[in-house]
């Protein structure tokens, strides 16, 4: 089958799924495209009990598509780009403060936390993960995801303050958890089970500092080329162009494509947009970028289910999988709650406020993408499945939560 087959399948998928949620489930719109492909997964995975010549034939076709480097390569600089276009940055700077601290020492902090836990209980499993590995799981599973979470905060009510954080966070601690990721994927292919913590700061520093500049180029770029012209056709054209090459442009030169596109969203939907586009090309660009990004994130969510059907199946690896779920939250609260004792004045939150931070701080594709990229061994299949449940209790059990949650704590 080739690709366009393959996205012909997908977009079938998601229509459809779409469609049964809004019209009989009614869950919200990512949770209930991931729901129903979960459940079509189980179906699949129970089908190697009563049609195993089917069941065999699906497992090795989705085994052979490369899911983390559609998600990777092309679907996250899209995603990005359209994330932090919609994002008003006056929101995000009048909580600069602990998103830059949730974002980059949060997620440095988590990363630590979650691969020294997730160590610790792979020994005492008799499963001895290496610690290389297991700080690697805590990096690709530390970035939050806002997709699923966004539209439910909105109708719970919760105040811009709570909402500007989580979106804030989320836009740049994917980055940020990339770029680690990156840093300490590349330490492991030295073959060295040390980490090399020189090799490692230049790694961090060239992604982090390289991408965060090539994205101000990129923006102040796009920018002056749409200030220059009137006709929303070519500057919609221009954003799309601006951010695939940029994006691809990113990788190849070893930046951080994804701070790239998060700094150029945010200057382009941002900085003197009156001046730069009409009204009528901000209306193009924005519906243009908003359907984007609902349709790869229905793809998104999709693909990520059917994960499930690739994974071989260990007991005890589901046994340290349940247990990543209850590493990873006892991290996220960590992660919040320290900031906040020690440095009240720059985390001006309180409980109630910290508590809907905390439970809505969701796992999403981008885990799901990084761990699926690992080389090949035992590790990586335990790292697989400790992700994947942690992406499925985030999707289905926080983010089906989170709204009473907020409801609850937003009450005077």
């Amino acid at each position: 089958m080739n690709a366009y087959l393959i996205l012909v399948c997908l977009i079938s998928l998601s229509a459809a799924f779409a469609y049964v949620n809004h019209r009989f489930i009614k869950l919200p719109f990512v949770i209930g495209l991931f729901f129903l492909a979960t459940v079509l997964s189980l179906i699949v995975i129970s089908s190697r009990w009563w049609d195993v010549i089917h069941y065999v034939q699906i497992r090795d076709f989705l085994g052979r598509i490369e899911l983390s480097e559609v998600i990777l390569d092309i679907m996250l600089g899209l995603l990005l780009f359209a994330g932090s276009l919609h994002t008003n940055w006056d929101n995000i700077k009048s909580q600069l403060k602990p998103i830059t601290l949730f974002a980059v020492l949060g997620v440095a902090l988590s990363t630590i936390i979650i691969g020294g836990a997730f160590y610790w209980v792979s020994g005492l499993l008799g499963l001895g993960v290496g610690l290389l590995h297991c700080l690697i799981f805590g990096a690709l599973i530390s970035p939050t995801d806002p997709i699923a979470v966004l539209g439910i905060l909105t109708k719970a009510n919760v105040s811009k303050k709570v909402e500007s954080t989580i979106v804030g966070e989320s836009l740049f601690n994917d980055g940020v958890g990339v770029v680690i990721f990156i840093a300490l994927l590349e330490t492991l292919k030295l073959g060295n089970p040390e980490i090399d913590f020189s090799h490692f700061g230049v790694l961090f520093l060239q992604e982090a500092l390289g991408g965060l500049a090539f994205g101000l180029a990129l923006g102040f770029s796009l920018h002056a080329l749409l200030k220059s012209i009137d006709n929303y056709e070519t500057e919609v054209l221009l954003t799309l162009a601006f951010v695939m090459a940029g994006y691809a442009v990113s990788n190849i030169m070893h930046l951080s494509g994804a701070l790239a596109m998060v700094v150029m969203g945010l200057l382009v939907g941002n900085y003197k947009k009156d001046k730069s586009m009409s009204d009528k090309t901000q209306e193009y660009v924005h519906k243009f970028w908003e359907l984007a990004d609902v349709l790869l994130n229905a793809v998104l969510f999709i693909s990520i289910a059917f994960v499930l059907v690739v994974i071989d199946f260990e007991m005890s690896y589901f046994v340290i999988g349940l247990l990543s779920v209850l590493i990873v939250l006892l991290s996220r609260l960590i992660v919040i709650l320290i900031p906040k004792v020690l440095l009240p004045k720059m985390v001006n939150f309180n409980y109630k406020e910290s508590a809907i931070i905390i439970w809505g701080g969701l796992r999403g594709g981008l885990s799901i993408a990084l761990v699926l990229s690992l080389p090949e061994s035992r590790g990586k299949d335990i790292l697989v499945i400790a992700t994947y449940c942690c992406v499925v209790f985030s999707i289905l059990i926080q983010g089906l939560t989170v709204g009473k949650v907020a409801k609850y704590f937003s009450r005077p």
